[in-house]
């Protein structure tokens, strides 16, 4: 039976930080059977929308949004349009026929997750974060796998169904590694200066930006160079402060950097949120970094990812609201402190996984070939 023709859903999204793992997925499945189809599913205007076709797959978008907590009136609508994504999800499975599905987190993957496991469609989760979603602990109970990327999951998930896996990143990161030098000067900065690379994830951080507009006399006194991506929504009140502040050589600022490779090449330390893909992309590029995660996420699992580092001494953490005051500070006395960013160098290179992708769609690959096995179709 030719198991390269195999179909495969993969559902999730809302976020650059589920979108890149999917997409890295998708690309390692693609790989192992060349031949395989593959339909994402995600939610009606949300990332995935354009960055999925842009990747060269096809997605559905469900009309699915997240519960409010704050105003549970609003939940009529929210349960509603679950109602009418599972009944979507149901058609998209009986259409497609896929032999597995994966979630990755994030809205859409509820509804069509919870729909192939009931329909027979053996599923795959994949939890990115070291404390694992409602979503995903909801949907465990019928994974047949489940991919996690920290130790200790077990809390949370049967431990018999646990893989390690680490959590894919985006592959152009890996392609070809600019040197230190060239990289600095694509950014028009000095290659004899320490440079900081701060990044507040795909939408921007309100704090660490607030955080750079309050020092830009300390940035321009500091001796060290910034590059600084403050997300579309900041760029303009960025600019202006910038503009005001007079002239600052040694900060560069933008709203988006397109080639993130070259970022990290010229940087000698990070201030980023602690996005779980994020860090997945720092271990493996063993990149000094300094966490601020966001206050603004379910169960405060951001906290949770940084904690995992600091706890190993491979990455430095700064509370949202203690950011203010302590983070420019902080980055320029860090990035000067050559020991301190060699310890935690080594320190964050010992917990990156080399192979993501490709062991969770193997992992894939072999429940829906079981699947296809099973079932003559």
């Amino acid at each position: 039976m030719e198991s390269d023709s195999l179909r495969i859903i993969v559902s999730g999204g809302g976020t650059g930080g589920h979108i890149f793992p999917a997409i890295s997925i998708a690309n390692a499945i693609k790989e192992q059977y060349p031949n395989a189809r593959i339909l994402f599913v995600g939610a009606l205007g949300r990332m995935e929308m354009q960055r999925v076709p842009a990747a060269g797959y096809k997605i559905i978008g469900l009309p699915v949004a997240g519960f409010d907590r704050k105003h549970l009136l609003k939940n009529i609508s929210v349960l509603i349009k679950l109602f009418r994504s599972q009944r979507m999800a149901r058609k998209i499975i009986k259409d497609f026929k896929p032999h597995a599905a994966v979630g990755v987190g994030g809205y859409a993957s509820g509804p069509t997750l919870k729909m192939a496991a009931r329909m027979g469609i053996p599923t795959l989760i994949q939890e990115q974060n070291s404390y694992a979603g409602v979503t995903n602990k909801l949907l465990a109970k019928s994974a047949k796998k489940i991919c996690v990327a920290y130790e200790g999951m077990e809390r949370f998930f049967d431990k018999n169904k646990i893989i390690l896996t680490g959590n894919p990143v985006r592959q152009n990161l890996f392609n070809g590694k600019t040197s230190r030098e060239k990289a600095i000067g694509t950014f028009g900065l000095s290659p004899d200066k320490k440079t900081i690379l701060i990044i507040g994830g795909s939408l921007g951080a309100r704090t660490i930006n607030n955080c750079v507009m309050q020092a830009l006399d300390k940035i321009r006194q500091s001796g060290v160079q910034f590059i600084w991506q403050t997300g579309k929504m900041y760029f303009e009140e960025a600019r202006q402060a910038v503009r005001k502040a007079g002239n600052l050589p040694m900060l560069y600022t933008t709203d988006f950097i397109s080639d993130m490779a070259m970022a990290y090449s010229a940087a000698d330390i990070v201030i980023s949120r602690a996005g779980a893909g994020s860090i997945s992309e720092f271990c493996l590029l063993e990149k000094p970094v300094i966490l601020v995660p966001s206050p603004n996420v379910a169960e405060d699992h951001q906290t949770k990812n940084a904690l995992a580092l600091v706890n190993k001494n491979a990455a430095l953490y700064i509370k949202d609201s203690e950011a203010p005051e302590r983070l420019i500070e902080t980055a320029i006395q860090a990035v000067n402190d050559t020991e301190k960013l060699n310890s935690l160098r080594q320190n964050i290179s010992k917990l990156a996984f080399k192979d993501s992708a490709n062991v969770i769609a193997n992992e894939v690959c072999k429940l829906a070939i079981k699947y296809k096995n099973e079932h003559g179709y």
